[in-house]
């Protein structure tokens, strides 16, 4: 898809047949990549498994690769699915965080649950 912005590869970190890495450009922390399927596709659930399965691949060599770079103390690891949950870009994208010990006061929880009566 033509000006999708991730359908055409660039500055690639690591790739396999399906996907590939790159680093954010707006990065939330030094290291931070995501992980995009070569095929344009909305969301995470309209992969096929072979996708979701080279995605996941990735994700974890990727972490190899930001943890020598970069030594993070830990991750958060992020998708979003649809607008309603922040998705701005239409084209699925897991995102790897890197995570340093008082990077934020309270890393814990990015999303509260609200109990409704």
């Amino acid at each position: 898809m033509s000006g999708c912005g991730l359908c055409e590869p660039a500055e690639l970190v690591i790739e396999n047949d399906l996907a590939y890495a790159r680093y954010e450009g707006n990065s939330l922390s030094p290291g931070h990549v995501i992980v995009v399927p070569r095929r344009h596709v909305a969301d995470f659930f309209d992969m096929d498994g072979m996708e979701q399965a080279a995605v996941l691949q990735l994700l974890n060599r990727v972490r190899v690769l930001v943890q020598k770079e970069h030594s993070p103390d830990g991750y958060n690891i992020g998708v979003n699915v649809g607008k309603a949950a922040g998705q701005t870009r239409m084209h699925v994208h897991l995102h790897l965080i890197p995570r340093y010990a008082g990077d934020v006061p309270d890393p814990r929880g990015g999303i509260r649950c609200v109990l409704r009566k």
